[in-house]
């Protein structure tokens, strides 16, 4: 099953709701295992923070052991496990570490891997997914990655003066889908309804992202 890799380089740009919206719309068919290093997922899909642990602890621990995961999802929806993101620090190589681990686990796997100012190094047998909105400054941290994404999701707001292909331009990388911004998204996310009632402007990303 294929692992898609979240991300962005600067906050705000929308990668928890289009993990949240991939997630929910691809259970539709498949199983998903959705997996969240950024930590706001359980409040999108209305759960409450229970304080488990989660990828941190098991990152942290001496000598993790893949199976261990597993006792870490906690269900979101029909069809849509959680494995979140625990408390404490995120070693580097944590990415890595997991899609490895989870090589072989019979769900896709949507990583919500937050934002990454310097980029995400290529993950073998992952799909990177370059999350971002059309904005001048975004676009400057984006011109100075070392590594490019394989894919683009743009989250598009109007009256922006940049467009798609100034995004493809400078990432150089294709926009595979572009997000509408969309006041209806912001009210099912604040009432913890993203997950139940997927707006159509999210339902298109897992036609063109799977």
């Amino acid at each position: 099953m294929p692992t898609y890799l979240l991300w962005a380089v600067k906050g705000g740009s929308g990668v928890t709701v289009v993990a949240a919206g991939l997630a929910s719309t691809v259970a539709r068919q498949r199983p998903v295992l959705l997996v969240d290093l950024d930590g706001d997922l359980p409040a999108v899909f209305g759960l409450d923070d229970d304080g488990r642990p989660g990828v941190a602890e098991w990152a942290a621990a001496p000598d993790p052991r893949e199976d261990s995961l597993g006792r870490l999802v906690r269900r979101a929806r029909p069809s849509v496990d959680l494995l979140v993101r625990g408390s404490g620090v995120l070693p580097g190589g944590v990415v890595t570490r997991l899609v490895q681990s989870l090589d072989g686990d019979g769900r896709v796997v949507v990583v919500d891997a937050g934002t990454r100012p310097d980029g995400l190094s290529p993950v073998v047998g992952a799909t990177s997914v370059l999350v971002i909105r059309a904005c001048y400054l975004a676009l400057r941290r984006a011109a100075r990655l070392e590594h490019r994404p394989d894919a683009v999701v743009l989250v598009d707001e109007p009256g922006r003066a940049l467009d798609r292909r100034d995004v493809e331009r400078v990432v150089g990388a294709p926009v595979v889908v572009s997000v509408d911004v969309d006041a209806t998204v912001a009210r099912r996310v604040d009432a913890g309804l993203l997950a139940d009632r997927v707006p159509p402007t999210l339902r298109s990303l897992s036609r063109r992202l799977t």
